[in-house]
């Protein structure tokens, strides 16, 4: 069972996140510039504009993220808070002591050259083990199967996101940035079957000692298994089903190696909820048993500390048609007792809290044979709805 993180850990935490993303702005967006927003589709988006008479019309631009409230503090305070290297160090040394997970060394190392080339600015997400491990940091809670050791580190983005963002990585491609960790890494062959033309690979490996995996979610089912360009990477992307609902909407957080790695991982309740359809999709029966334990580690938190944002999420995902509900279904009747009890609690509580404000709750449990609206998606799960399609 998860256990809670003493309060003065938890407050360090948070501290180490917004000095370690404070840090990062300080050295992206240094010299004489200015922070500038552009409006696209109703929505605003910064960039950080500097002279440079190399670029056309004489300046350059530097995409720095969608507008928020936490975005817009960053922009405030920027240069204003200096941060040392020194202090975040100790305050990582302080987690880890308080056993919350870090990564491995070379998955550290790899964390530190993905930030340092612009991977997180450019709201690359990193998914799997290496973002569950992050998550007992950010709800403070000690999380059962964090320390699992993984030999892989899984990137996905939005080929939309790469495309519009009008940016890219410090670095001639992805493999060079990941030589940076380490020079033994090389880019894998493409599938199998592919001929020269269309060789193309989202795999990056040393070996059989690490592997590192580029994801996109897929527009169509048809896609599934030709990687296509991500421009903004400098590296092509594996398509892959249900991806859109994990990474939509991600989540700054540290990653605890060296003074602190700022990292975009996946909302903690959408994790746990692609779990449990991907362990309902998978042929290695080993990895769908950690997928299931992980969800439940999760939900039993969750329930607790964030059952609206979960209980949104299973109305999302429920909602999206016959391949969603089935999977979601079935892996809900292979939790755990308390996970199906946490879960239930939440949409219990997201139930009794639309009724007290006169609205109606359109999902229901898993065991009712209820129709549920929503915009369909059909039984692959792919497509997407204009909410899931992000502008930069």
């Amino acid at each position: 069972m998860p256990t809670p993180v003493p309060l003065p850990i938890q407050t360090v935490y948070a501290e180490l996140v917004e000095q370690a993303w404070l840090a990062a702005a300080d050295r992206d967006f240094a010299g004489n510039g200015a922070f500038v927003a552009k409006t696209v589709k109703g929505r605003r988006y910064w960039y950080w504009q500097a002279a440079d008479p190399a670029a056309p019309g004489g300046r350059s631009q530097k995409y720095v993220g969608p507008e928020t409230p936490d975005l817009l503090a960053r922009i405030a305070h920027h240069r204003q808070v200096r941060t040392e290297d020194r202090q975040r160090h100790s305050m990582v040394a302080a987690l880890r002591a308080a056993s919350l997970t870090a990564p491995d060394a070379l998955t550290g190392r790899v964390l530190i050259a993905l930030e340092a080339a612009g991977v997180f600015r450019l709201r690359a997400v990193v998914i799997g083990t290496v973002a569950y491990q992050v998550y007992g940091a950010l709800l403070g809670e000690r999380l059962g199967l964090a320390a699992t050791r993984t030999g892989d580190l899984d990137l996905a983005q939005f080929v939309d996101v790469s495309g519009a963002v009008g940016d890219r990585i410090d670095a001639p491609d992805f493999e060079a940035v990941l030589r940076r960790a380490d020079p033994r890494f090389r880019r894998l062959p493409g599938l199998p079957g592919q001929t020269h033309a269309e060789a193309r690979s989202a795999y990056y490996g040393i070996g059989r000692e690490y592997r590192v995996e580029v994801l996109t979610p897929n527009r169509d089912p048809d896609t599934d298994g030709a990687p296509v360009p991500l421009p903004a990477l400098g590296a092509d992307g594996h398509p892959l089903r249900y991806l859109d609902f994990l990474i939509h909407r991600e989540v700054q957080a540290v990653a605890l190696h060296g003074a602190g790695v700022p990292i975009n991982v996946p909302a903690p309740e959408r994790f746990a909820l692609h779990k449990l359809i991907v362990a309902r999709r998978r042929d290695d029966q080993a990895k769908a048993r950690k997928d299931l334990a992980q969800a439940a580690q999760l939900l039993d938190v969750l329930a607790r500390q964030r059952p609206f944002e979960l209980a949104a999420a299973w109305h999302e995902a429920w909602s999206r048609g016959p391949g969603w509900r089935e999977p979601l279904a079935q892996a809900h009747a292979l939790l755990p007792g308390e996970a199906q009890v946490a879960l239930a609690a939440a949409l219990d509580a997201d139930r009794r809290a639309a009724h007290a404000t006169s609205h109606v709750t359109l999902t229901p449990l898993v065991n009712e044979a209820t129709v549920v609206t929503g915009p369909e998606r059909g039984a692959d799960g792919a497509g997407h709805t204009p909410d899931d399609v992000p502008d930069p």
